[in-house]
This record gives structure tokens, sequence and C-alpha cells, in this order.
């Protein structure tokens, strides 16, 4: 055989080697992963969903590929997304970002493994049939949002005991929206104020109701727990800054970026509970026999800095009870 012939034969049998073993190696699984906010705004949150997701044995780009979309906090986008996802025959779908997402997940498929985050009662929303036995092809982890909108109230009442009538800003689309009304109305009732509700969608509705609160004199203001209003945290901030408007937030985020005081759920600790559950129905586990997670753990978050700046001081009784001081 002749030396050219010979190299030509050896390259064709390592280029067929080369096949072989490519077409041996296992194709990765793909999760699709459903957001109805920005990615900005829940870096550190999808960050707690991969550690969730290593825990279980995942590490995206290793083992496990994630294909993200994201509604940008618009709620309109989220069935196209989720069809998107499921055409793409993705192995789990994972759906963050309140119920909306959740719903949206949930009416693009029956048979594909959902995962979702949801601060309204899954139950009530018709995701599943009971916490312990999701059914379906469904579970997740409930977390403590609309359920602590009275508390916010009450913490807000001891740093202003004086204010008779506060603000909540909320967003009308978020699919919990009623269940968080009637826990701000209950919760005003018992502390005989007034809340006076400000509907936003979009970053235009805000400076509003900013506008509004500040002509009428309100002197204090209670945030939704909505991703959109996440999403637009820098505004809300600013805002809350430029017209000297004490407020109370949902997330710790707020606080780290001036904000005065969040109550509300360890947001991180969420995601990875989903991040875990996502792992393991990667495994083959179904989703019917995961019951629904109620995420339960709640921080206190003040920065004393910012309160300063407001000219407010907090209760003694208050400070104590945080979980963290920002000095």
């Amino acid at each position: 055989m002749k030396r050219r012939e010979f190299i030509t034969l050896l390259g064709g049998t390592a280029a067929s080697w080369a096949l072989a073993a490519r077409a041996q190696q296992p194709t990765m699984p793909v999760i699709g992963y459903l957001h109805s906010g920005s990615p900005n705004a829940f870096e550190d949150a999808v960050g707690a969903f991969r550690k969730g997701l290593n825990e279980a044995g995942y590490v995206e780009s290793q083992n496990v590929t994630i294909e993200y979309r994201w509604a940008e906090g618009h709620f309109d986008r989220l069935p196209a997304l989720a069809a998107d996802l499921v055409n793409g025959n993705v192995a789990v779908l994972v759906a963050q970002g309140g119920g909306t997402c959740a719903a949206a997940a949930k009416a693009a498929t029956s048979t594909i493994p959902i995962v979702f985050s949801s601060g309204a009662d899954p139950v009530a929303l018709g995701l599943v049939t009971s916490l312990s036995r999701p059914g379906g092809n469904i579970t997740g982890v409930s977390i403590l949002t609309a359920a602590l909108g009275s508390k916010r109230l009450e913490i807000l009442h001891q740093v202003l005991p004086t204010a008779d009538v506060v603000a909540a800003l909320i967003n009308p689309n978020n699919a919990g929206i009623q269940a968080e009304l009637k826990d701000l109305q209950d919760g005003a009732q018992a502390l005989a104020m007034h809340v006076r509700i400000f509907n936003a969608t979009s970053a235009g509705d805000i400076d509003a109701a900013f506008a509004t609160i500040v002509q009428a004199g309100i002197s204090g203001l209670v945030v939704g727990a909505d991703p959109f209003f996440l999403g637009q945290q820098h505004q809300l901030v600013a805002l809350s800054a430029r017209h000297t408007i004490p407020a109370i937030y949902e997330w710790r985020d707020y606080v780290e970026d001036g904000g005065l005081m969040s109550y509300g759920t360890s947001l991180g600790e969420a995601y990875r509970q989903v991040g875990v559950y996502t792992g393991r129905l990667l495994k083959g586990e179904k989703p019917a026999d995961l019951p629904v997670i109620q995420s339960t753990k709640v921080e206190l978050v003040i920065n004393l800095k910012t309160a300063k700046m407001l000219g407010i001081s907090f209760p003694l009784s208050l400070l104590g009870r945080a979980d963290q001081v920002i000095e």
C-alpha cells in the first residue's frame, strides 16, 4: 500500500471512530426555564436555583442544558414563551416569578414535568390538587408573599405610628392579587388605618403613582410582592428617596439597593429548593409524588443609612427583631 493511501485510510478510520464516539455520548437533558421577570433583577435568585440543581447532581453546560425565556414583566408574553419551550422538547419545565407564570406553564403542557414557585396559594390558583398530593405533572414551592402584606403594613405602622393613611403599590395582573388586597385591607382594618391602592404595570405607572402619593401627602408606602416591581427596584428606591417616602418592600434586594426596609421570604432559599426538585425530576421522579414545599423562612432587613436620610428612627423592639441591619 502506498504511503498516501495509508494516510487517507488512517484518516478515514479516525474520523469514523470520532463519529462513533460522539454517537455513543449521551445527549444532555434540557431544562426549559420560564420567568415572568428580567434576568438582571433575578440574577442572584437564578444563582440559587443553579445551586439547588448542583446539589441534585446537575451542573449547567456539563451534564444539563438550560434554555431561558424571560417575560421582562410583560405577563401577556408568558403563554407564547411557555409554548416555545414545550415545542423544544425540554425534559423539565421550570416556571418562576409568580402564579401567572406557573399557570402559563401548566396550560402549555400536561405531560412535561413542571416545577413552579408561587407566592399565591397554588391550590386556590388551580395549579395543584393539594400541597401534599399535587397530582398531574406539576409540583413546586409555595412562597409566603401575598399573605405577608398585613405584616408589612404593621411594621410600617410601627415606624410611622401617627400615619392614618398609607399607599400600596400593586400589579393588578398578578395572579394572587385578590388575596394580597384582602390581606392588606384586613391588616389596615386591624390597625385602624386606611390603605390607598395604586395600580402599576409599567415604569410610567410607577412615576404617576408617586406623583399622586406626593400630591396627596401620603406618608408611607407598601410595595406589593411582584416580580415586575423587583425589576423596577432602582426606580422605586430612587423615587422613595427623592420624595422622602418611607417604604417597605418584599425582598432584601431593595434594601441592599438603598431601600428602607423589607419583610418577606428568602427568595434565594425558595429558588434553591426549586433547583433541587428539578434535579430529582431529571432523575426520573414524578411530580405527583413530590409534595409542594412551603417556604416559610421570613426575614426582616433594615437600612439605617436610609432611615437617617429620611429623618426617621426605628423602635428598638423592631431593630432587635431584624435579621440584618445595614449601617
